[in-house]
């Protein structure tokens, strides 16, 4: 029996006899699951060398980490070097066995900005069902003392004020998830019917889930200083502070072609690291959107990928950026454009593509560029 994986709705799953699909808190500190076969004999997939090439080759170029250390004899503070401001409440870290932190304490900050650094860290603007989110930044925050990891005390958190301009009074907050569970199901040697779980790197980069801590949920706007203030009430998770995109126009499907140039191998990539991506957008607004389900037994010329089902709005103008890596070459392709409505008897609009071969140096210009589109 052959088994094939297939995206349906922005659900990654693999069938035997029946899949499901779940997700997995996991953060980006740890290793998913990586055995080579799991105990019904199904070989787990392996990572695409040209998927594995591209997604280094933008971890490399994206935001850096930044480091500081800070001394938690009392409250403390650092910024970073977008001017963010953490401040730490003296015992609102503790060690793994519950006990206090205190003295020295270093911390680690990863933060996205912009909608360069979204594409370079593969951190898109997209709520779980496809609703397209504004951003005002994107964070990840963890704590160690010398080699121990630390984790926030139940009930405290870490203030953070960021520089920002705002008409809203309140941003909602969301928590990244990073993986993806894939259900795998069948009848073992005795004949019993189970289902066994392997986790992944989510191929849409990140599921953003609303906070729903009352205390966490929303940013406030501070007018006397032009800063938004939110509290991050767990590390080793990415948090966004995002506000919902005012989208009134109807609303459309996206099915992207790419007519060259797109490594097959994408629509089969488990690890996260797929070999063609595509990223939309809309024009002067901070967010990307990762088209990431790609098109079922497309015939030739038509493999490629399609938006959440009746999310794009239709006059929406914005710029796509299409990526492939294929045998050690990246090719690309930036194009602008307006969503068309659908064609007379159909319920989709098309765009097409053909990624050109680019030098590494041409690709990072090509993403840097989408801050300004």
């Amino acid at each position: 029996m052959s088994i094939k994986p297939f995206y349906v709705a922005g659900c990654l799953s693999v069938t035997l006899l029946l899949g499901a699909c779940t997700k997995q808190m996991k953060n980006d500190l740890s290793d998913p699951s990586n055995s080579s076969k799991n105990n019904l004999g199904v070989a787990a997939a392996a990572t695409d060398p040209d998927g594995a090439k591209l997604h280094e080759f933008l971890r490399a170029n994206g935001p850096a980490d930044e480091t500081y250390t800070v001394e938690l004899q009392r409250s403390a503070s650092f910024t970073t070097k977008s001017g963010s401001k953490y401040t730490v409440n003296f015992n609102a870290l503790v060690r793994p066995d519950g006990s206090p932190a205190s003295g020295p304490i270093t911390f680690t900050v990863k933060e996205i900005s912009n909608a360069a650094g979204m594409i370079f860290a593969d951190k898109p603007t997209a709520t779980n069902t496809g609703a397209p989110l504004e951003s005002f930044g994107e964070f990840f925050v963890s704590a160690k003392q010398s080699a121990t990891p630390l984790r926030l005390r139940k009930d405290s958190a870490i203030n953070v004020q960021v520089p920002a301009k705002v008409a809203d009074q309140r941003i909602p907050m969301w928590n990244g998830d990073t993986s993806v569970t894939i259900n795998t199901s069948g009848y073992n040697y005795i004949n019993q019917y189970i289902t066994l779980s392997t986790t992944v790197s989510a191929n849409k980069g990140v599921d953003w889930q609303q906070v729903t801590n009352p205390a966490s949920a929303y940013a406030l706007f501070d007018g006397t200083n032009g800063t938004l203030n939110f509290r991050l009430d767990s590390l080793i998770k990415w948090t966004n502070c995002d506000r919902l995109m005012s989208l009134p126009n109807p609303k459309t499907t996206v099915l992207a072609y790419f007519n060259s140039n797109y490594n097959a191998a994408t629509g089969t990539s488990f690890s996260g690291e797929e070999p063609t991506m595509l990223y939309f957008k809309p024009t002067g607004v901070n967010s990307i959107i990762k088209f990431y389900n790609t098109i079922f037994t497309p015939p030739a010329g038509y493999e490629g990928f399609l938006s959440y089902q009746n999310t794009i709005p239709v006059g929406q103008k914005g710029t796509f950026l299409a990526i492939s890596s294929i045998g050690g070459q990246f090719y690309a392709e930036q194009k602008t454009v307006t969503i068309a409505a659908p064609a007379a008897g159909t319920n989709y609009t098309t765009v097409t593509f053909n990624p050109v071969p680019v030098s590494a140096s041409a690709l990072v210009a090509l993403i840097n560029s989408m801050n300004t589109k």
